[in-house]
C-alpha cells in the first residue's frame, strides 16, 4: 500500500510537471499573465481558518503567490497518491480512459473549490477558458497514468 502511494504521488508530481509547462507554454503563446486565483484561493482560506498569511505589502503578497502555486503542487500530489492507491482496483482502465480520469479529478480538486469559494463561476467561461483549463489538466492525466502504468 505504501509503494502504491509513494508511486501515485510520483506520478502526481511528474503530472503536475506537465501542468505547468503547459500552462507557462500557453502563457508565453499567448502573452496572458498568471491567474490571481490561486493566490486569492489562499488568501481566503488563510483569513477563514483564522490564520492570515502574515506580512505587508509585496512581502505578504509574494507570500501568497508561493503558497498559491505550492497548493497546486500539493492537489498534483495528492490526486496523484489517491490514484496510486486505488491503482489495483484501476489498473484494467485503458490508458486514455485512465488518463482523462486523473486529469478530470485533478480539474475537479482545483475548480470545485474555486467555484464554491465564488472566486470563479465555470458557467460563465468562454470556450478559450475552458480549453486554458482542460488542456493542462489532461497533460497532467497523460503524465500521471503514464507513470503509473510504467511503474509496476
Amino acid at each position: 500500500m505504501f509503494r502504491n502511494l509513494m508511486r501515485g504521488a510520483a506520478a502526481g508530481a511528474a503530472g503536475t510537471t506537465a501542468l505547468n509547462a503547459v500552462t507557462y507554454l500557453d502563457m508565453a503563446v499567448r502573452g496572458r499573465p498568471a491567474s490571481a486565483i490561486p493566490r486569492q484561493a489562499v488568501e481566503r482560506m488563510a483569513e477563514q481558518s483564522g490564520h492570515p498569511v502574515q506580512g505587508e505589502g509585496q512581502v505578504r503578497q509574494n507570500r501568497l503567490e508561493g503558497l498559491g502555486a505550492l497548493s497546486g503542487i500539493g492537489t498534483g500530489i495528492g490526486i496523484g497518491a489517491l490514484a496510486g492507491l486505488l491503482r489495483p482496483l484501476l489498473a484494467h482502465l485503458p490508458t486514455l480512459l485512465g488518463a482523462t480520469v486523473l486529469g478530470g479529478a485533478a480539474m475537479a480538486a482545483a475548480d470545485l473549490p474555486l467555484q464554491r469559494m465564488k472566486l470563479t463561476d465555470i458557467s460563465t467561461w468562454s470556450a478559450t477558458d475552458w480549453a486554458s483549463d482542460v488542456v493542462p489538466h489532461l497533460a497532467y492525466g497523460v503524465v500521471a497514468e503514464m507513470v503509473l502504468k510504467g511503474a509496476k
